[in-house]
């Protein structure tokens, strides 16, 4: 099993290459692959140093899959050029998710849609694959008829230099433009601003989570609104999600269907003060639901509270996750 990770040194790329090795995923030969600037400098991984190769160079290698962690305008340029050789791709950018000729996968909710013809497979918004793994079982019961989201995102989720923003800011220092990703301190503050504003007032943060939701869960019809929010959190985006469903549903009953799914773990215990928590999801692969509650101003309605590490389960475990899919049918080896 040849593998590549595009994008090795990024927050994700680390975090793949440690849960790689957590989940013990067959590799016989691991090619580490970022930007030029990092070409020829090495990374660990399962305990020996690797050397980082060009974009070239891991194509001339044809692994046998690759996992993309490195935007969108790479993916779009470099993906079908793995395609061409052979190599199964993963993409954890936004560049091929609202493509129709791509899959876009969370392995506990639509795995069963791929193919192996499949060759460049989308890895969902770190937002929607913690909200699906959530709403897939209720949507299968209940039917849900309309979705009210409201995003607590870490920093983590716009990259590096977010981070070092609210590191600086923390330590008291006022960082340059330059040195700021965002357009306000984000330190003991809050941002209802996630990635850039559309014309129709929304962000495309706000805009994944409509239009995502409603591919993975095959219902083009789902009402769904959104409003995303940047919070002074590193690691884990927490949800308040209020759902409409088309039947009626008992609160214990549902709460029994999602103690039942698969990679769901329900703390919903408010006596005893629990509930997810971005602080305890983190470093987890779980999706973390409680606040299980009906909305006592609507007929059929539910409240809950989402919450995953989004560098893991929002992004690095669930393409890996995916990769573990295809091994297991067998598809990516010869």
């Amino acid at each position: 099993m040849k593998l590549a990770v595009v994008g090795v040194t990024g927050l994700v790329g680390q975090v793949m290459r440690k849960v790689l090795e957590e989940r013990k995923f067959p590799i016989t030969e691991f090619l580490p692959v970022a930007s030029a600037r990092s070409v020829g400098k090495t990374v660990d991984f399962c305990g020996e140093k690797h050397t980082i190769i060009s974009m070239e160079e891991a194509v001339s290698r044809k692994p046998d899959i690759a996992i993309f962690s490195a935007g969108g305008s790479v993916s779009l340029a470099w993906a079908p050029k793995f395609a061409e050789v052979g190599t199964t791709v993963v993409d954890n950018s936004s560049a091929w998710r609202m493509d129709p000729t791509k899959k876009l996968i969370v392995p506990e909710v639509n795995a069963s849609a791929l193919t192996q013809e499949d060759k460049i497979i989308a890895n969902p918004n770190c937002s929607t694959i913690q909200l699906v793994v959530a709403l897939k079982p209720l949507h299968e019961k209940y039917g849900i008829d309309r979705l009210v989201i409201s995003t607590y995102q870490s920093v983590t989720g716009t990259g590096a230099k977010a981070v070092k923003q609210y590191e600086l800011e923390k330590s008291g220092i006022v960082p340059s433009a330059e040195e700021s990703a965002y357009p306000h301190p984000i330190f003991a503050n809050c941002l209802p601003h996630c990635d850039i504003f559309l014309d129709n007032g929304y962000t495309k943060e706000e805009m994944k989570l409509v239009h995502e939701t409603r591919k993975i869960l095959g219902d083009d019809g789902l009402r769904i609104t959104a409003t995303a929010v940047r919070v002074p959190v590193q690691g884990g985006h927490s949800e308040s999600v209020n759902i409409r469903f088309k039947t009626p549903f008992d609160l214990q009953e549902l709460r029994a269907t999602l103690e039942a799914t698969s990679g769901v773990v329900v703390q919903d215990d408010p006596a005893n003060n629990a509930y997810p928590m971005p602080r305890y999801a983190h470093d987890k692969d779980e999706v973390f639901v409680g606040r299980l509650r009906r909305d006592e101003s609507e007929d059929n309605a539910l409240n809950m509270f989402v919450v995953s590490d989004n560098l893991r389960k929002g992004a690095a475990t669930n393409a890996v996750q995916v990769a573990e899919y295809l091994n297991e049918k067998g598809w990516l080896t010869s």
